[in-house]
């Protein structure tokens, strides 16, 4: 069994590097939207989902998170399953958490723009550090 000087030597040399992708691999395109039938009436829409990953682009090391999005439509309303598959291609892209929450935002409101639209990324802790970035979008009228 090793000693604690021994392990320490050991987990000093686990000092490995991660390899990421960078943000351009995200996958925008994949996003779709379809027609709104009720551009009249102002509903809420909210998504949530607890899967949310990308990676710390320093180190490498997974950030997870839950994702909150709410927004009220106007002509659009974003499309589950390709929301999904946009929100799985930040898997492995090295991004800081406040420019996820942002970039989110940016490629969600190019997708429908909405009359209102807010994403909210709440963070597991990390490094005993709890972080919850929301990032919001209103329309001039609004």
């Amino acid at each position: 069994m090793a000693t604690i000087p021994d392990l320490k030597k050991q987990y000093e040399s686990l000092d490995q590097q991660l390899t990421w992708k960078d943000e351009a691999t995200i996958d925008s395109q994949c996003l779709l939207a379809f027609q709104y039938e009720f551009p009249e009436q102002e509903s809420e829409v909210s998504i949530d989902t607890d899967e949310f990953t990308a990676v710390c682009p320093w180190t490498g090391l997974p950030d997870y998170g839950v994702l909150y999005i709410s927004y009220v439509p106007s002509q659009s309303c974003i499309e589950l399953k390709s929301l999904k598959f946009y929100l799985l291609s930040y898997r492995d892209v090295g991004i800081v958490q406040e420019h996820a929450a942002n970039r989110i935002l940016k490629d969600l409101v190019a997708l429908c723009h909405p009359h209102r639209m807010k994403v909210t990324l709440d963070y597991k802790v990390r490094g005993g550090i709890h972080t919850a970035v929301s990032a919001e979008f209103k329309t001039a009228q609004d």
